[in-house]
């Protein structure tokens, strides 16, 4: 039966892809400890066997820090062949080590990669130990001793079987010399280590098959959480709707602004922020109604009214408070708001009168306070 989740349901479904970068964030990710095992212990075998070539040497070369000439003072020669010798350890150390960390980094690399993970740092639950006592008699727990116990009756079973092998040689190697026996020990260690190397590599897969089934078992979702997770990562589709609906309003106003740049050079005036906002409004002395706006835009928008009003020789009066205020209360067609009557009267009034020939000095266009508006549509 299939774990359920906080949701009641069962978790049936495959992890998402938003589920699996979580779970590296906390640190969650496929990991094996049989197969670092087998995979050093058979980069160990390599190396005896690569390193076996200059054994002899290196054998003659740690000897000779125990060997002391008889004319030197036992002071210097003991701190020069103790210093010769901690540098000779070393380099066995490197030699040895090296490789065998790099085989390391390189399993835990194809098994499940290496992430580093700060939340996975400090885990409170973790010091709770109740929760420890829980983890000790829980059911991967079991599976964890029946590995191992698994491991070592396999490893001891195959030793067995190995130096039984072997012993009757062994037993008889009283009359044999000591080349010889040497010779059969090299012969059985490489037998042994290789017959537990088959062995281990059999947990190892068991172990990684389990591990990796259990891991992704861990992660499963269920059909609710899927879906929670698809809308907060999508969105709501009332609110994709609404974004859809933003967008297309975005885009048919763009489009009205671009068409209405046909109809500047029918305009009575242009009003101007001076430059980042541009409207521009119609109005004939004797008709009903308020001005209306038959074009206006922000920007680069706002550039194109301009230029193409003063193609058309319609007057531009910069005036960025009222500018703004038509920009951010008006629509494209229509009247301007009533709030605004006084302030376009007072503004056109000037703008017809300079139209005129007459020279007077320019008026001071009171916009209501609370329309009193910045850059951003916010009021001042």
């Amino acid at each position: 039966m299939a774990e359920e989740g906080n949701d009641g349901q069962e978790k049936t479904e495959e992890p998402s892809q938003r589920k699996l970068e979580k779970a590296l964030e906390d640190g969650k990710i496929l990991t094996s400890k049989e197969m670092p095992v087998f995979t050093t212990l058979a980069a160990g075998l390599a190396l005896y066997w690569g390193l076996s070539l200059g054994a002899r040497k290196s054998l003659f070369e740690w000897g000779s820090f125990f060997a002391i000439d008889s004319q030197a003072r036992l002071e210097d020669a003991f701190l020069i062949n103790s210093s010769l010798a901690f540098w000779f350890i070393l380099k066995i150390v490197l030699i040895v080590g090296t490789p065998l960390l790099i085989v390391v980094i390189a399993t835990q690399l194809a098994v499940g990669g290496i992430n580093f993970a700060p939340k996975a740092l400090y885990k409170p639950q973790k010091m709770n130990p109740i929760e420890g006592f829980k983890r000790m008699f829980s059911s991967k727990s079991l599976v964890e001793l029946g590995k191992a116990v698994l491991k070592v009756l396999s490893l001891f079973s195959i030793a067995g079987l190995i130096i039984y092998y072997y012993m009757p040689e062994l037993i008889n190697s009283s009359n044999t010399t000591l080349g010889s026996i040497i010779a059969r020990v090299n012969d059985a260690i490489p037998t042994l280590i290789g017959a537990l190397l088959i062995a281990l590599a059999i947990v190892a897969a068991i172990d990684y098959f389990w591990e990796r089934h259990t891991h992704l078992s861990s992660l499963k979702m269920s059909r609710q959480e899927l879906k929670d997770e698809h809308k907060q990562t999508e969105g709501s589709p009332e609110v994709r709707a609404k974004i859809r609906r933003m967008q297309m309003e975005t885009s048919q106003n763009a489009t009205r602004q671009r068409e209405a740049l046909d109809e500047v050079h029918t305009a009575t005036a242009i009003i101007t922020n001076p430059t980042h906002f541009a409207v521009a409004l119609r109005y004939m002395v004797g008709e009903s109604g308020a001005p209306k706006v038959i074009a206006m835009g922000r920007g680069k928008m706002a550039e194109k009214i301009i230029s193409k009003g003063e193609e058309a020789k319609v007057t531009v009066f910069s005036s960025p408070l009222l500018a703004r205020a038509l920009y951010f209360t008006s629509e494209i067609g229509q009247e301007i708001s009533d709030k605004l009557y006084n302030a376009v009267a007072v503004a056109l009034a000037y703008i017809y009168r300079i139209d005129n020939g007459e020279y007077i000095e320019e008026p001071n266009i009171d916009v209501p306070p609370d329309l009193q508006l910045n850059e951003h549509g916010k009021p001042l």
